[in-house]
């Protein structure tokens, strides 16, 4: 077919479309089809004048067809840009019919194009997708609308559009007349589509829409929102660019500065160099410009001031702590909680409810993603691993590890820090464990929070306040610095032996775990995987140097030791090694066997007793259990009596609390004089003693009530207590037995005692779910809610 037949076909076709859109099927039927070229993220509108690459096999052959044929080719947006073989239902039905002016082969088997777009098209018919498309589509062609309308959004139009070319300023002068002269819609809504720079599903809009006041209110549309974002562009391109302006100057003005100084010859064995690698070293951290300003105050005073003068000194010393500060340095934070628990089973065997709420808290953290959650507070006695296992969740997440002790703290300025004012001040130790760590996010363990004190010099839990409130603790002030610092990112874990002593303010911002004491099971693969091991390589000696079996183990746990920790445990443990590697050094031994016969060579003489107490009775003598911070406790109760006037002496050290326990007891009894058969006035012709061995402890709390009570019973009934009991519960005068703390610690106590008969109060029975069922089985647990049941326990011969 001639290029005049083509001519008049297209002739036919376009004088045959309405004023909206209509087409002669039979013109379009003797066109075969026109090949399609799909384009990624590439929109052309008519009247553009474009180049592109063409690299894949389809599209090249469809260029091959065009050029056999007409020039003319089809230009089609992809719906993904990623598809590298687009089926038809990948690509809109609307776009572009283009002449190809110029075809320049590149390197890489890429073909330039350059093309004319002529008119908007809708593709209809698609005569094959193999080897590259061929369809027949719909000229869409340009309708005009007139009314007022239409007139003032295209006057809205061009007003918006010229607005945008001037703050892109990529407009040349043939543009802007040609805007002002349009009258066409389509015409000016192609010119501005071509020129703005939208998204695809925009642009394609655009090109799509074939209503003329809607395509114009929807130019107008994506013209504001363009418009919108150029002026913020714009903002923050000024904003730079005034500061960039502002350091210039500064660093003219210092340098102006330097010159004359050394015109003066003050620049030389001054401070000037050192005042100019502090600015440096200043402008690179990129502080908030208000500690910026009193920095460069600072540097400049250093600068005014003779150098050897101790001002000069005071001033020096403040400028590096600021410099030095990890103001902007942070470590990445990986939370991977598999890797998580794995550390945590690799460092600590047991504690598994301890572990878990880890897990759970850095899980809440990886989700959230941010530290304002509870500050963990790891509570339980001495030796049980509580700054182990915040040692292991900074490793668990890959944060640098700070530690603090605050045993014994009394000063205020040890968290807050020293004024400037007084002689040798420094920052407190929150500001100094932050620059020591080197990183602004660090974990930060508070170990012992529950024993620091006040006097005088301030209270440091009211200044802990501040620093552990994730709603304060981003402006956190030193006294020393006087600037505040971000302590947000840092995550603090505390740990204390008892939440008794700390202040309810305090408490208050923190979550509390318990991490309690080990059953002897326990503390036997502790000692055998991780503390053996440890102090063998401490001492210098091998595995192969040592033969101990378990039950040696045992006894040490048993015989030399008495905690509900491990730490006498490893010093018992240091303690054989230490003799083993004398006797290997001095008779040149090999290796040396500990065993059960001669372990007293090792330790020396058993320092606790361990056997069963089965079978034995005593009048007046009832054990009790206590609950101290270093875990559960037995403790034995004496009452003995004596012709006297009725007096009631209380020994022992014994609290307020404790003393008036024992009088409830002795007010109980009386009330039930009758029905114990006892003279209603005993207490008026007895004097009666009451006695907690271990006089020199402090002893209180009502947990021992029903114990005294007990105690005092026997001694009046003249009726043996078994010593194979041990009981604890709080009394009242009606001989109710109210529910007390510590449950979990005073039943491992009396089961490392060897007692295996316990009384506890009944609402206490749900705390037995937190004791091992190994241990629960080799004990019998009695509750009672009333005396009256103590009683017939005790008294009942239910005790064997």
């Amino acid at each position: 077919m001639s290029n005049n037949d083509w001519e008049n076909i297209a002739k036919n076709i376009t004088k045959n479309m309405s004023e909206d859109m209509e087409i002669d099927m039979e013109a379009l039927a003797e066109l075969d089809g026109t090949p399609l070229i799909p384009l990624r993220g590439l929109i052309l509108f008519p009247g553009m004048i474009m180049h592109f690459d063409v690299g894949r096999e389809k599209s090249i052959l469809a260029l091959e067809a065009a050029m056999a044929k007409d020039q003319q080719v089809i230009l089609v947006a992809q719906k993904e840009m990623m598809v590298d073989d687009p089926q038809i239902e990948d690509i809109y039905n609307v776009g572009t019919r283009a002449l190809i002016k110029q075809l320049l082969k590149m390197p890489g088997n890429l073909t330039r194009v350059l093309v004319e777009v002529q008119d908007r098209v809708v593709v209809d018919e698609v005569y094959k997708e193999d080897p590259y498309f061929l369809v027949g589509v719909i000229t869409v062609r340009p309708s005009s609308v007139s009314s007022k309308q239409s007139t003032a959004l295209m006057r809205m139009v061009k007003q918006a559009f010229l607005e945008y070319v001037n703050l892109t300023r990529k407009a040349t002068p043939d543009l802007l007349m040609s805007i002002e002269d349009m009258t066409e819609i389509d015409e000016l809504v192609d010119l501005v589509g071509a020129n703005l720079l939208l998204d695809v599903e925009e642009s394609q809009d655009m090109l799509e829409e074939t209503h003329p006041v809607t395509r114009l209110e929807k130019t107008y549309e994506y013209l504001v929102k363009e418009l919108e974002l150029l002026e913020i562009e714009k903002d923050i391109d000024d904003k730079v660019k005034n500061q960039m302006d502002k350091q210039q100057k500064e660093y003219f003005l210092r340098e102006q500065i330097r010159v004359i100084q050394e015109e003066l010859g003050e620049g030389h064995g001054g401070s000037g160099g050192m005042v100019e690698n502090y600015l440096k070293k200043l402008y690179s951290l990129q502080l908030p410009d208000e500690i910026q300003k009193k920095m460069e105050d600072e540097i400049f005073k250093l600068n005014k001031v003779p150098s050897g003068s101790s001002e000069a000194g005071v001033i020096q010393t403040y400028i590096e702590w600021i410099l030095e500060l990890p103001w902007n340095e942070e470590t990445e934070q990986t939370i991977d909680i598999k890797k998580a628990r794995e550390i945590l089973d690799a460092d600590h065997y047991a504690l598994e409810k301890v572990k878990e709420r880890v897990l759970e808290y850095l899980a809440v953290l990886k989700l959230s993603n941010q530290m304002k959650g509870p500050i963990l507070c790891l509570v339980g006695p001495p030796g049980v691993g509580k700054t182990s296992i915040a040692k292991s969740i900074a490793r668990a997440v890959g944060r640098k590890f700070a530690r603090m002790s605050l045993g014994g703290m009394r000063d205020e300025a040890e968290i807050r820090g020293h004024r400037r004012t007084y002689v040798g001040s420094i920052p407190g130790r929150i500001i100094y464990n932050i620059k020591q760590a080197g990183t602004k996010n660090p974990l930060f363990l508070l170990d012992e929070i529950d024993k620091m004190s006040q006097d005088f010099r301030g209270d440091p839990a009211s200044a802990l306040l501040e620093v552990l409130d994730p709603e304060q603790n981003a402006t956190f002030t030193d006294n020393y610095l006087e600037v505040p610092f971000d302590l947000s990112k840092v995550m603090f874990v505390t740990t204390a032996n008892t939440v008794s002593t700390i202040p309810r303010p305090l408490l208050d911002r923190m979550e509390i775990i318990e991490v309690s004491g080990y059953i002897e099971e326990e503390k036997l693969h502790i000692a055998t995987k991780y503390l053996l091991p440890k102090q063998l390589k401490n001492h210098g000696l091998k595995k192969g140097n040592i033969n101990i079996s378990e039950q040696t183990i045992r006894d040490v746990i048993n015989y030399y030791t008495r905690e509900s920790g491990v730490r006498e445990l490893e010093r018992q443990l240091a303690r054989i090694c230490r003799v083993l590697a004398k006797e290997i050094v001095e008779e040149e031994k090999k290796r040396i066997t500990v065993s059960p016969r001669n372990i007293e060579k090792f330790l020396g003489l058993k320092k606790y007793r361990y056997e069963k107490v089965e079978g034995e009775q005593e009048i007046g003598l009832v054990n009790g259990l206590a609950w101290t911070s270093v875990g559960g406790e037995t403790l034995q109760i004496e009452a003995v009596s004596m012709p006297g006037k009725g007096t009631l002496d209380l020994t022992g050290q014994l609290g307020d609390v404790m003393k008036e326990s024992a009088k409830a007891g002795i007010s109980y009894i009386r009330s039930k004089a009758e029905e114990f058969e006892l003279d209603p006035d005993f207490h008026k012709t007895l004097d009666i003693h009451l006695h907690v061995p271990e006089g020199a402890i402090p002893k209180d709390g009502p947990s021992a009530g029903i114990t005294m009570t007990t105690a005092l019973m026997s001694l009046l009934t003249k009726k043996p207590v078994p010593q194979n009991l041990a009981m604890t519960g709080e009394i009242t005068l009606r001989g109710r037995v109210l529910p007390i703390g510590g449950v979990k610690e005073k039943l491992l106590a009396a089961h490392r005692a060897g007692i295996r008969n316990i009384i506890i109060p009944k609402d206490n029975e749900k705390d037995l779910q937190e004791i091992p069922n190994e241990i629960l089985e080799e004990l019998t647990i009695y509750t009672v809610s009333t005396m009256e049941e103590v009683r017939d326990i005790v008294f009942g011969g239910k005790i064997k």
